[in-house]
């Protein structure tokens, strides 16, 4: 999945920006108050991507 898909999906379900880590970006959940971690690549695999929004308490696509 591209790092731009998987943001967007994020967004679309509710999780906002937090800040710019080293090689990270954090996102929060505002309604579980959850966050998680994105790595700066460009392709991001579906395990990962199954994980991080596990982290922030929304279903993956």
């Amino acid at each position: 999945m591209k790092r731009k898909e998987l943001i967007a999906y994020l967004e679309k379900n509710g999780c906002k920006f937090l800040r710019e880590g080293g090689k990270h970006t954090v996102y929060i959940n505002q309604n579980s108050h959850k966050a998680s971690t994105i790595p700066r690549h460009n392709e991001i695999n579906d395990l990962l991507a199954k994980k991080i929004c596990k982290d922030l308490d929304i279903p993956f696509k």
